[in-house]
């Protein structure tokens, strides 16, 4: 069977961090919607258990399919568990309560500094690779962030809403950067257990706090929104953090509050000025900048056996005792040999090499 001569992750992880964008971008406003309904407590626990029940059941049926699923290693649980608390619990708190106090359009372009502190916190604490022209692109978003925050009179009811969405970002960033080490594990089951957590714990706040209990129809509507906003973009987010690495990958999740922006103003439409496509345009030239980024060079991969979802390539060239049919991805443990070689890459799972 011929292999091709690089490793073809990149591209999907492309698909999956832009498609997951697009999946949570759409529910920004939507979210908003429903916050009319219900307090930001209870939404935040009803988005997260409609994502993690959802993907628990996807999960479910892979598995009474096909005998073998990816799992979550032992060593992984605690960085899980971080993830958990960081971007299931506290985000989505602050994030609902910056949505109730600014406009979701504004907000949805606010949450690119999320992209930011990822980038931030790749680069000085867990050492992911950086050349100018991503540093370029992050300098051009917190401009843009920096436009938008600036909207308006300046007051403590007029920042509370921006600085509630920056630290939802602050908190996104910390999980984006803990989920990153768990990448290897299965993607779906890795987002149903963030999602059953973070809404157990939100659901469990509520009633604490004796908040009202909304009607059915509200809870499945916040319950659907979760799934596919939060639960399959969540999915599609660690693919994409496995095979392209965190900077990356959120670079590429940036275009989602562009079409969070677009559907806030076409379904609610509400008066945005000067700094607000001023700042869309900013923005996007960041993503363009992140998107337009070629990384080649000589890297040597080490010995390494580990066990995760793949496809053969450059990077999988072993042989099986299993019956397979060549072409349907798989997990099984398996052994890299040593290997040096140059080509596009990006750091993804395979290339966590250092740089000179």
């Amino acid at each position: 069977m011929k292999t091709p001569a690089v490793s073809s992750h990149p591209h999907r992880g492309i698909v999956s961090a832009l498609a997951a964008a697009v999946l949570f971008g759409a529910s920004i406003p939507l979210a908003k919607g429903l916050l009319g309904l219900v307090s930001a407590v209870v939404l935040a626990g009803l988005l997260y258990l409609g994502a993690g029940m959802g993907l628990a059941l996807v999960w479910s049926w892979r598995r009474a399919r096909r005998a073998e699923t990816g799992t979550i290693a032992r060593g992984d649980w605690p960085w899980l568990a971080g993830a958990v608390a960081c971007g299931g619990v506290f985000g989505p708190l602050l994030l609902l309560y910056g949505l109730a106090r600014m406009p979701a359009a504004s907000a949805s372009l606010l949450l690119n500094l999320e992209n930011v502190f990822t980038a931030l916190m790749a680069w000085f604490v867990f050492h992911e690779h950086r050349n100018r022209r991503i540093v370029g692109g992050m300098a051009l978003i917190v401009f843009a962030g920096g436009l938008l925050a600036a909207q308006g009179p300046v007051g403590l009811a007029s920042v509370a809403g921006p600085l509630a969405i920056v630290a939802a970002c602050l908190c996104w960033a910390a999980d984006n950067n803990l989920t990153r080490q768990v990448a290897s594990g299965d993607p779906v089951l890795i987002a149903a257990v963030k999602g059953l957590a973070a809404g157990g714990v939100n659901v469990l706040a509520a009633v604490w706090l004796g908040e009202h209990v909304p009607s059915r129809a509200v809870a499945a509507a916040a319950g659907l929104v979760g799934f596919i906003g939060y639960g399959a973009s969540l999915a599609l987010f660690v693919r994409a953090l496995r095979d392209i690495g965190t900077v990356r990958a959120s670079g590429y999740f940036a275009v989602a509050p562009f079409a969070g922006a677009l559907l806030a103003l076409v379904w609610r439409p509400e008066n945005e000025g000067v700094s607000f496509w001023a700042a869309a345009g900013l923005m996007a030239s960041g993503v363009w900048l992140y998107l337009t980024e070629r990384h080649v060079h000589s890297h040597h991969h080490p010995g390494l056996t580990h066990s995760h979802e793949h496809g053969h390539d450059a990077h999988h060239l072993h042989g099986h005792d299993f019956p397979w049919d060549g072409w349907t991805p798989h997990v099984h443990r398996h052994t890299h040999e040593p290997l040096t070689h140059s080509h596009a890459h990006y750091p993804d799972i395979h290339h966590r090499h250092g740089h000179e």
